[in-house]
């Protein structure tokens, strides 16, 4: 997974408004933007200490007796992530009788819009290793963001098919339903459950092993859709999980510890 972190970019500005994305168009910001100009002054550039120390505020960071980091419920991570459910709820129910005899369904990414990543984040310093991190799924248990399992379970309640397509290998998918499960999501199995294989691509993809981010979620979005499903909302931190089409409303979630493109 590429990712762009505080560890190794030159510049990424963290935003910590949320945007939602109805039809191409964005409302407000929610993303670390990657800037690709480079900075002519050291006072142009985030000190990197300072920036760290706004995202845990931003968090609400707390530390548990094993030193393990968690975001506080009553922080404004917390009650920014709670408007925007309180949005997509309203949208769903009004939305729950349109259209009758079509299945409808969500779509989830996992990580930080259904699992919190914040606490490993914080031990490996924003800087993402495949090795560390894959230890890291499969030896531990990640929060569910604020609300996302409540609000999916409630969706599932209305009639709506929940899927989750996540940028995690194949390998992890035993780690990523269990997690899932064990936090309170609706069932992640085989048929709702997609993660990235680049050794054995589906044929659905006709980019193969090649895909980009918004290629493998759009494609599989619209495999989704060829399989009789209308989609009528999306929910994802980065906008490469809400770009391509394929979906209805888009719900960014709050991340501003890292950038996928």
């Amino acid at each position: 997974m590429l990712r762009k972190t505080l560890g190794n970019r030159s510049k990424t500005l963290a935003t910590l408004a949320v945007g939602v994305v109805v039809g191409g168009a964005v409302a407000g910001g929610g993303l670390a933007v990657a800037d690709t100009k480079a900075p002519r002054s050291d006072r142009q550039i985030t000190n990197m200490t300072d920036e760290v120390n706004d995202i845990k505020a931003y968090y609400g960071d707390t530390v548990d007796a094993q030193g393990e980091h968690w975001a506080s419920p009553t922080g404004n991570y917390a009650k920014q992530v709670a408007g925007i459910e309180r949005d997509a709820k309203q949208y769903l129910q009004a939305r729950a009788h349109h259209d009758k005899g079509k299945k409808k369904a969500i779509v989830l990414d996992v990580d930080d819009t259904s699992l919190s990543t914040y606490n490993y984040e914080l031990e490996t310093t924003f800087v993402y290793n495949p090795t560390s991190n894959a230890q890291y799924i499969a030896t531990k248990t990640m929060p569910a963001v604020f609300g996302m399992n409540t609000l999916a379970k409630w969706a599932e309640q209305q009639g709506y098919t929940v899927f989750f397509v996540t940028g995690r290998p194949e390998a992890q998918r035993t780690y990523t339903a269990a997690n899932l499960a064990a936090v309170g999501f609706p069932t992640a199995d085989a048929s709702h459950l997609y993660l990235k294989n680049k050794e054995n691509p589906p044929a659905y993809l006709p980019c193969g092993k090649t895909c980009t981010t918004v290629e493998y979620k759009s494609g599989t979005r619209a495999h989704i859709e060829s399989l009789g499903y209308q989609i009528v909302a999306n929910f994802g931190d980065q906008y490469s999980d809400l770009s391509g089409g394929h979906s209805g409303k888009t719900y960014k979630i709050p991340n501003p510890m890292y950038y996928l493109p």
